[in-house]
């Protein structure tokens, strides 16, 4: 039983699950096992409540052994896709007269079942995510995160700081939901970032339609399942399984669509602002987007860093769930000083890595999501073999799933398509720099602008990064992975996306409109 939301204590972040001790490991093989006998299920679409079966079914795999199907699910039909934005709609008023403190308190029972259910949840993000344990519970303690950072701040917005009070009148300022959303989550962080997108629009006030990836619908049925046991009315959302040609231009288009919450690639986020942007008919409203996209993030390493904790820094970056995280270094600009150096060390830690199937907690990496990635990746790997000089890997990896090997290509130029081009896999570009200002000129020489990091001891570089790195999400001396919600809002610059920054104090504010009301009273 959660507390009332005016009694709720400060946001801490959930802890991430030490699997070195025993009866933790023990309860992940359990719910794996647990898991496992429930894959190959069917299931529903909801469409405000109502569940729907249709003929056209949609089969996710298992990215570390693709004969096995872990869910079979029906794919929603453009007629669905409307009724689900119009029946959103139609409830909108109710949700929207929710108080807020209600909703809030709906949204901390949604945290308290996942973290009940954690290890399940870990183990379907094993399965359909191809996850190894750590990032499957990184991604879990996320969600938690994000539910629980929510509902504390839409309690916090619901009592606004107060105004500047003009004589004689009585000034307020109060925010209001937007309307109708849409949401569209990755594959790769199938729960955190769903769980996020959805929780800070209901506990906002707004209904919303959730389309997942097509690649990770169980989680997406699994997390539906949470939000109606925690007390969210099933008419507050739908959850519409289905492709981008059949459902997705038709939920982003619809008059009646007030907002798009977007994670993905930097195409289809183009796409979807595009269409946003264009009013149609009987609509009376600029559409907002939240569009969050893709990163070319990169790693400076200076000749006055630690070289010990840069290699480290970039090991887990660029290799962490295969290089897969749009917040992923996918470049390291190394000071020619120590360019040989960090190069020797890299190759030694890369060539220790494990690569295989995602549910053996020996593989520090497991599968990419589907065989369409796995070629792209590859043909990536080709070019880099062309534009530098292969230092690790360079080919898939053996084994019946989308494996491949962690791969390092040095001596590449800045203009080269794997500088420039996101490849979302588990590859390396390194590049020599002159020193570091020359450093964090090719740092910034990309269309994108997620996450970055430096590793330096020297103040006044660390000062010049602050100052001239231009990303959304600066580290220094530590990896450009694992944002923290409350700690690390989240959100990049440029082709990188809106920089609505989820888990900061701002981002429900993407959600609400304020009114002001001034009330003379004398």
């Amino acid at each position: 039983m959660t507390k009332p939301a005016h009694s709720v204590p400060a946001f801490s972040n959930e802890q991430v699950t030490d699997f070195s001790r025993p009866a933790n490991r023990d309860a992940i093989e359990k719910a794996l096992a647990e898991v496992h006998a429930q894959l190959g299920r069917d299931y529903d679409l909801l469409v405000a409540g109502r569940r729907e079966k249709t003929s056209d079914k949609l089969k996710s795999l298992n990215p570390s052994r693709p004969s096995e199907v872990v869910g079979i699910h029906s794919k929603a039909t453009a007629a669905l896709a409307k009724e689900a934005v119009e029946a959103a709609y139609a409830y909108y008023p109710e949700w929207s007269a929710t108080p807020p403190e209600t909703r809030a308190e709906m949204l901390l029972r949604a945290s308290a079942l996942i973290r009940k259910r954690k290890m399940e949840f870990d183990a379907w993000l094993v399965y359909e995510a191809g996850k190894t344990w750590p990032e499957a519970d990184a991604d879990v303690s996320e969600a938690i995160d994000f539910c629980e950072y929510y509902a504390r701040q839409m309690i916090r917005l619901s009592r606004p700081d107060p105004l500047v009070q003009m004589p004689g009148e009585k000034d307020e300022m109060h925010y209001l939901p937007l309307g109708v959303g849409i949401i569209v989550p990755p594959w790769n962080f199938p729960l955190a970032i769903m769980a996020g997108m959805t929780a800070a629009a209901l506990v906002s006030g707004n209904t919303v339609v959730i389309k997942p990836s097509s690649d990770t619908p169980t989680i997406a049925a699994k997390f539906a399942e949470v939000l109606l046991e925690a007390g969210f009315p099933p008419k507050s959302f739908s959850l519409l399984v289905g492709s981008g040609a059949v459902v997705g231009d038709i939920l982003v288009e619809h008059p009646k669509t007030r907002f798009v919450a977007f994670t993905g690639s930097r195409d289809v986020g183009l796409r979807i602002n595009e269409l946003a942007a264009k009013p149609q008919k009987g609509q009376v409203w600029i559409k907002r987007v939240l569009a969050e996209m893709g990163g070319k993030d990169a790693i400076v390493v200076d000749r006055e860093a630690d070289l010990e904790s840069a290699v480290k820094g970039v090991l887990w970056s660029a290799f962490g769930y295969q290089g897969q995280k749009c917040s992923a270094c996918s470049r390291a600009i190394v000071d020619q000083a120590v360019y040989d150096q960090f190069l020797e060390k890299l190759e030694a830690e890369v060539t220790k890595l494990t690569v295989g199937p995602s549910d053996e907690p020996s593989n520090y990496m497991g599968p990419v999501i589907n065989e369409s990635a796995k070629r792209s990746i590859l043909d990536y790997i080709e070019v880099g073999k062309k534009e530098g000089r292969l230092v690790a890997g360079g080919e898939a990896a053996p084994g019946d799933g989308y494996f491949i090997q962690p791969t390092v290509i040095a001596d590449i130029d800045s203009k080269a398509r794997i500088f420039q081009e996101e490849i979302f896999g588990p590859v390396l570009a390194v590049t020599k720099a002159r020193d570091f200002d020359h450093a964090l000129e090719l740092a910034n020489d990309s269309e994108y602008g997620l996450t970055g990091a430096v590793f330096t001891k020297n103040p006044e570089k660390i000062k010049k990064a602050r100052d001239q790195f231009f990303v959304g999400n600066l580290y220094i001396n530590r990896k450009c992975t694992g944002a923290m919600v409350g700690a690390h809002p989240f959100g990049g610059f440029n082709m990188s996306g809106t920089d609505s920054k989820a888990g900061g104090p701002d981002y429900l504010l993407q959600f609400l409109q304020a009114k002001s009301i001034a009330e003379k009273i004398s």
